[in-house]
């Protein structure tokens, strides 16, 4: 996302009612409504939206601030920090690997001086040394166990190559002690990462807001569903059992991106559609059924519309426009292996043309001359 600020036009310090003006000022002008010809106008209406939404909040707002100041600092003294970074690692590479060395040195002579036998009558193992140097605890870390064997093969190559009694030197020892030296020092950065203190995990970034408007067809029929968001960016998710109007869906790692933080996450609400027959509450699915005065009084059977067809309903005799009928398990799937009903609103209603015996029924019958 780009700079909420020049996204709305508004100062770092503006107020609380200057960024609101200007967001309704911008959505005025981008709405997709009034650009009709302009392909870009949902995204630029979505990332004024996001905008607003993220200046509005005093907590996100100063999550913003405080990463946009850190991370403008962080690349005034990126280099001489990163320089600095890479003197201390060299610095600790060489430290450890020559600990190491002098490690196998004495352990080395030491050997050779108790004729390879310790007090305990077995020789001093490259899983003794590691012991000596972290601890005990370190031999039941796997990593440390695969560093040790390789510190044994570097113990082992630079006691062969070293002289027997009598000897001389042979020239081109000085490869080998530095090809030891560099398997030491590889060795020791493994198990110096190993043991080095976690980093801290970053804070993550303010989450973004966006409505999606579906269907109670895509609900029951489980639709993907795309949402447009700023810097031409969608982002996809398929409706699943337990999700109805006004539902949540949280999409990780899909919101806000700022330097030195944690991606945010996308909180899209669900919509249902206002101008579909059917409603929601909760899981059921309400609709409603006009019936004629006979059909109300009488009863009879009928067909009802459905979001996946039709059914078959019989009506009871004598059932008013306040009479509710449901269909049991014909609405949503509520994620606990349940489904709502779908329920149907009875309403009366007259015919077209006034007809002269129904309005001389009624009128007896409410002046109490029944026939």
């Amino acid at each position: 996302m780009r700079d909420p600020y020049s996204i709305l036009g508004v100062k770092r310090d503006a107020r609380h009612e200057e960024i609101k003006a200007a967001w309704r000022t911008k959505a005025k002008t981008v709405h997709p409504d009034a650009n009709r010809d302009d392909p870009d106008a949902s995204a630029r209406f979505a990332e004024i939206g996001q905008a607003y939404d993220l200046l509005k909040d005093p907590k996100k707002r100063d999550l913003y601030d405080q990463a946009r100041r850190a991370a403008e600092k962080k690349q005034r003294g990126e280099t001489i920090m990163q320089q600095r970074e890479a003197a201390r690692e060299a610095a600790e590479r060489a430290k450890a690997a020559e600990k190491l060395m002098e490690e196998l040195a004495r352990a080395d002579a030491r050997n050779r001086a108790q004729t390879g036998q310790k007090t305990d009558g077995r020789p001093e193992t490259a899983e003794d040394i590691v012991e000596r140097i972290f601890g005990a605890e370190a031999q039941n870390d796997p990593k440390v166990q695969q560093a040790a064997e390789a510190a044994k093969a570097a113990a082992s190559g630079a006691r062969s190559d070293m002289p027997a009694a009598g000897e001389t030197a042979q020239p081109g020892t000085a490869d080998d002690k530095t090809s030891s030296a560099s398997l030491a020092a590889n060795l020791f950065s493994a198990l110096v990462r190993r043991f080095r203190a976690p980093q801290p995990t970053p804070e993550k970034a303010p989450d973004i807001t966006a409505e999606a408007t579906v269907t109670v067809a895509d609900l029951l029929e489980r639709k993907w569903i795309t949402v447009a968001l700023a810097e031409e960016r969608e982002a996809r998710f398929q409706l699943e059992p337990g999700m109805t109007d006004g539902h949540v869906v949280r999409l990780k790692g899909q919101g806000l991106k700022l330097p030195n933080m944690a991606r945010g996450d996308l909180a899209v609400t669900l919509l249902a559609a206002r101008d579909d027959i059917f409603s929601l509450r909760g899981f059921d699915i309400h609709t409603t059924l006009p019936i004629s005065l006979g059909d109300a009084v009488l009863g009879c059977e009928t067909i009802v519309k459905t979001p996946l067809g039709e059914e078959n309903l019989t009506i009871p005799a004598w059932s008013g426009s306040d009479r509710v009928l449901r269909l049991d398990g014909k609405g949503l799937a509520d994620g606990k292996g349940g489904y709502g009903d779908l329920v149907i609103e009875l309403r009366i209603i007259l015919l077209e043309k006034p007809d002269e015996k129904v309005t001389d029924l009624m009128r007896h019958m409410r002046e109490g001359l029944y026939l």
